[in-house]
């Protein structure tokens, strides 16, 4: 079987507009959330708080001609891409183009766009939109323009299925690649959610906290709406190694299963058997792993749920592990949330720091595991999980372990 390793990745949130600030942010215990700038919150009914991407000029970033075509969506998949690549060194165009792919998960598509359309629609009664509005809403945006600006001609497509969609755009990349349909891949996942309609929706099914994330622990209320993007370059053990590019991490194994429950209401059954899955596809024993990046949402059912999968998948080494949920800093960021994770499992294991759980007040009952609370930890991080247990029973995990 063709091994996978990770040479590059990039990223941008609300923690900053690079991988390397990013990461830092997160080993300082710095948290992203705070008040929605975004939009007008006069009419919401819960506290407008959100982990946005501040002070964020795309001009910077992306040259003019494109922008007219790119929901921040796109925006904020385009600047993660572009630093993954540059960080990989892979020369992708020419010999490379048809023989590398680009899968991007997505949650929502073109939110802010939408919501202007819809606008001039209701509000203004408009009789006419703007002739790119379909361009910049389409869920493949992303993926598309990804492909565009570096002359990928390989397999491109979105993957959507809520939280777990990054998790599932990492996994279907890694098969492609392993299969020999491609030797490379552009893969990750963007999300760009903060704007007034998504957030009446949100409020409207309870689950967002009134004053902030608090996974694992006592008294937590909910979930922090986030955004940004991470991605990350895929490419075969032998080629990385025969043009001497720096290995990040590689990435051993994905596991996926669907509760086929409630739409909602997350299952330990579920979520175990893709952990489970992705250790068999990793060949991988429970006592090789050190830490666990946890979907860890701040909710009621989720995080004591996604405890008994833990304990059910790792039995007696559960409590051996480090468990941690980084959401509290970049909030729920949904179709991107699994990639923003892995840049913190990629953290975790290229420098043995594994970051905190930040807002913990306190063990609840039901949730007794390791979970790092409050600072980050200096510890060997041999191999990790990350994570991604999505509304409609949809999970994905990713096992990674240092390059070898």
């Amino acid at each position: 079987m063709r091994r996978i390793v990770i040479t590059g990745m990039g990223a941008i949130c609300a923690l900053g507009h690079n991988a390397t600030d990013i990461w830092q942010a997160m080993t300082e215990g710095r948290g992203g959330i705070g008040p929605i700038g975004h939009f007008d919150t006069s009419s919401l009914r819960t506290p407008p708080i959100a982990a946005e991407v501040h002070d964020f000029e795309p001009r910077a970033y992306i040259e003019e001609a494109r922008l007219p075509f790119l929901d921040p969506l796109s925006q904020y998949a385009l600047v993660a891409a572009n630093e993954a690549v540059r960080q990989s060194g892979l020369a992708l165009g020419h010999e490379h183009a048809a023989r590398t792919a680009v899968v991007v998960g997505v949650g929502s598509a073109g939110e802010e766009t939408r919501e202007g359309l819809y606008q001039k629609l209701y509000g203004e009664q408009a009789g006419r939109f703007h002739p790119l509005g379909i361009v910049r809403i389409m869920s493949n945006a992303p993926a598309s323009q990804i492909s565009m600006a570096h002359g990928i001609t390989g397999p491109t497509f979105s993957v959507a299925s809520a939280c777990a969609s990054s998790n599932h755009a990492i996994a279907q990349a890694a098969l492609m690649i392993r299969a020999g349909l491609v030797d490379n891949a552009i893969v990750g996942g963007t999300e760009a959610c903060i704007t007034l309609g998504i957030f009446r929706a949100w409020e409207a099914m309870r689950v967002l906290a009134p004053d902030t994330c608090r996974p694992f622990s006592i008294n937590r209320r909910g979930l922090v709406l986030g955004e940004g993007s991470a991605m990350f370059v895929l490419e075969t053990l032998e080629n990385a190694q025969a043009r001497g590019a720096t290995i990040l991490a590689e990435l051993a194994g994905v596991g996926m299963s669907a509760d086929a429950g409630d739409i909602a209401a997350p299952s330990d059954v579920g979520a175990a058997a893709a952990m489970s899955a992705a250790l068999r596809d990793a060949g991988m024993q429970p006592q090789e792993f050190d830490y666990i990046n946890a979907h860890g949402t701040g909710t009621a059912a989720n995080d004591c749920t996604e405890t008994r999968a833990i304990h059910k998948v790792f039995g007696e080494h559960a409590r051996r592990l480090a468990v941690s949920s980084t959401k509290p800093m970049h909030g729920h960021a949904l179709g991107a949330g699994g990639a923003l994770e892995l840049i913190a499992t990629l953290g975790a294991l290229r420098t043995g720091i594994v970051p905190p759980t930040l807002n913990y007040l306190g063990p609840d009952p039901a949730c007794d595991l390791d979970y790092v609370p409050h600072q980050a930890r200096a510890m060997p991080v041999r191999a990790a999980l990350s994570n991604s247990f999505a509304f409609g029973g949809l999970n994905a995990v990713v096992a990674v372990r240092q390059a070898r």
